[in-house]
């Protein structure tokens, strides 16, 4: 049997005892290294479904390929193909959004954003994780704004001083779409903030990761990512975006903080995660790529 029909067997088999939570994902994979490495561990999580993985763009980044949207698109199938796993993926905005009138960037990802979130009930809430620009899912609420109540956003960006209040938007997640953020700081929907200042913790070793995750497949895959990209030779890296997604799997690895944020940034009150618990999470994250070993 090929190694692909067992890794969809045994997370069939797993979904079938656990009760799911669904959930979109939005993620910039294109961009970084971490990318990939989180949405492993989220696609192949039992306790979740993703009913949408949506590919988010940065363009406005110094080192953007041509179009990164579409550069996250083909690689959210590919990751998908190598995991032997089908979920449905939909193409963002290729941009940030726009500068003024209709400021949305009208894309299949937005709209099933709007198509899934107006099937739920007053009482449910569609979680989405947004490893990227929050472009996708502010076009989404910029286009049909009454979503609001039935969404919550999961999201890894800014910096905030926990004793002082104050929220920076001078990382790359904000810098990519910053009206996208200013809306949704502005509207009521729900936010859950893992500040990068937080997700800093995740610095790992390449040699350690190489030698926990190389001996199957997925491994393999994941570090040749990390060792020809465009900064392929660095021997440490920060996979932020795996924080995001284990806090969100396993909250007990993480704690939050509510924050009553200032006037210009909605003055409102946003969950912040506060401290995050790497250590757990890579042995949570080398454990699950052992058990896909132990199966093939």
């Amino acid at each position: 049997m090929q190694k692909n029909h067992i890794i969809f067997l045994f997370l069939f088999s797993l979904s079938v005892l656990t009760s799911q939570t669904k959930i979109i994902v939005d993620a910039d994979t294109g961009n970084e290294v971490d990318d990939l490495f989180a949405l492993t561990r989220i696609l192949l999580e039992p306790s979740v479904e993703i009913t949408a993985l949506n590919a988010a763009q940065w363009q406005a980044s110094h080192w953007a390929v041509e179009e990164t949207m579409e550069n996250s698109y083909r690689l959210n199938q590919q990751l998908l193909g190598e995991l032997g796993i089908s979920v449905a993926t939909f193409r963002g905005g290729s941009a940030r959004m726009y500068d003024w009138g209709d400021r949305a960037q009208h894309s299949a990802a937005s709209y099933e954003i709007i198509r899934q979130a107006k099937q739920l009930k007053n009482n449910q809430k569609l979680p989405i994780l947004v490893l990227g620009a929050l472009t996708n899912i502010a076009s989404a609420l910029f286009i049909e704004p009454t979503i609001s109540s039935n969404i919550e956003i999961y999201w890894l960006g800014s910096t905030i001083d926990f004793n002082t209040g104050v929220l920076k938007r001078n990382d790359f997640n904000c810098a990519m779409d910053q009206y996208a953020l200013d809306y949704l700081l502005e509207s009521d929907v729900e936010m859950n903030i893992l500040p990068v200042s937080v997700a800093q913790l995740m610095k790992v070793d390449r040699q350690l990761m190489e030698n926990e995750i190389s001996n199957n497949p997925i491994g393999k895959f994941l570090m040749d990512r990390w060792y020809n990209h465009i900064d392929g030779g660095r021997k440490n890296r920060v996979l932020w975006d795996l924080a995001l997604i284990s806090a969100f799997i396993h909250p007990k690895m993480a704690k939050t903080k509510t924050v009553r944020t200032s006037k210009d940034s909605g003055n409102r009150e946003i969950t912040f995660y506060s401290e995050i618990n790497a250590t757990e999470i890579y042995q949570d994250y080398y454990d699950t790529l052992k058990i896909l070993n132990k199966k093939k």
